[in-house]
């Protein structure tokens, strides 16, 4: 098995059984992500403890990618503090776009989403919850739009 058919089932497996999905009450943040090119939609729901996340949730329909994504985001954040999740997201988002760019081992299983940069359109389907978390953590109540 090559390195593209591990990342292809990691990213399977997790839109078939998303990690961390489902309702988080009460949360201490919360924001809606939507994509209005492909239909995804994101709530992302989590509590905090200081500047460090604590548990977090995301509920929402989209496509396989986005779901995926946010799924392994959830799991990759979960505990991290909001300065490490910060540096986390732009790593993330250097992957997913820059084409040059090797990913390094902490990002761990999230690398799973690097093929996604050989399609640009689909690049907002794994960003969407991205974008979301950083706006939850903002807590500034705002819906983010990938367009």
């Amino acid at each position: 098995m090559d390195l593209k058919d591990l990342y292809r089932d990691v990213i399977l497996d997790h839109n078939k059984r998303p990690r961390n999905f489902g309702a988080l009450e009460p949360a201490d943040a919360r924001a809606e992500g939507h994509n209005p090119l492909c239909g995804d939609r994101l709530t992302l729901t989590l509590r905090l403890d200081g500047n460090r996340v604590t548990d977090i949730r995301f509920e929402g329909k989209g496509c396989a990618i986005s779901t995926a994504s946010a799924s392994l985001m959830t799991e990759a954040v979960l505990g991290k503090d909001i300065d490490s999740i910060d540096g986390l997201r732009a790593i993330v988002q250097r992957a997913l776009t820059e084409h040059d760019y090797a990913a390094p081992p902490e990002l761990g299983k999230l690398a799973a989403l690097t093929g996604v940069r050989e399609f640009p359109a689909r690049v907002k389907c794994a960003t969407l919850c991205w974008h979301t978390l950083a706006a939850a953590l903002e807590r500034s109540g705002a819906n983010v739009s990938t367009e």
